[in-house]
């Protein structure tokens, strides 16, 4: 298993890939059945395609397994963060650290923040546990989003020691 940054179109494309289908993994019965049918392979493609930047891949020989996006927080509500934008690994490869891998190194990519938010879909068992297993905490903060219909996110964070 390799994890590198996302450069190539064959990466960009399997990034694509993984976003669509661990979504569907993911969040099928979570959230609202027809939002989960506009996400298609070839919008999460295209996604990819637009936002390249701050994209660590995982690899399984040249198969695009999971990802990482990463970056300064999205807004000013936490001006001193870092945050992980996204982390999915595929059902099929869950499991075997790879997540844990791709956390690292998109930790690695934000050394210079002390605190790392995540945000986390309500329900998401797996992922939370995931995140708590981390070292992410609940900081008692939540956003409602539409997915097809309100869902909630908790925003979950990481301190350095």
């Amino acid at each position: 298993m390799v994890i590198k940054k996302m450069e190539s179109e064959d990466e960009i494309n399997g990034k694509g890939y993984v976003h669509y289908k661990s979504w569907h993994e993911t969040y099928t019965g979570m959230i609202d059945a027809g939002y989960m049918e506009q996400q298609t392979l070839e919008k999460c493609t295209v996604t990819a395609h637009k936002w390249p930047d701050n994209i660590i891949v995982a690899k399984d020989g040249e198969k695009v397994v999971g990802f990482a996006g990463y970056g300064a927080y999205r807004d000013d509500t936490l001006p001193a963060h870092g945050e992980v934008y996204a982390i999915y690994v595929l059902a099929e490869y869950q499991g075997r650290r790879i997540g844990y891998e791709l956390m690292n190194t998109a930790l690695e990519k934000l050394s210079a923040y002390k605190k790392i938010a995540v945000w986390v879909l309500k329900g998401n068992n797996n992922a939370i546990r995931f995140y708590e297993r981390y070292g992410f905490r609940f900081d008692g903060t939540e956003a409602e989003i539409m997915l097809g219909s309100p869902n909630t996110e908790l925003r979950m964070i990481y301190e350095r020691d």
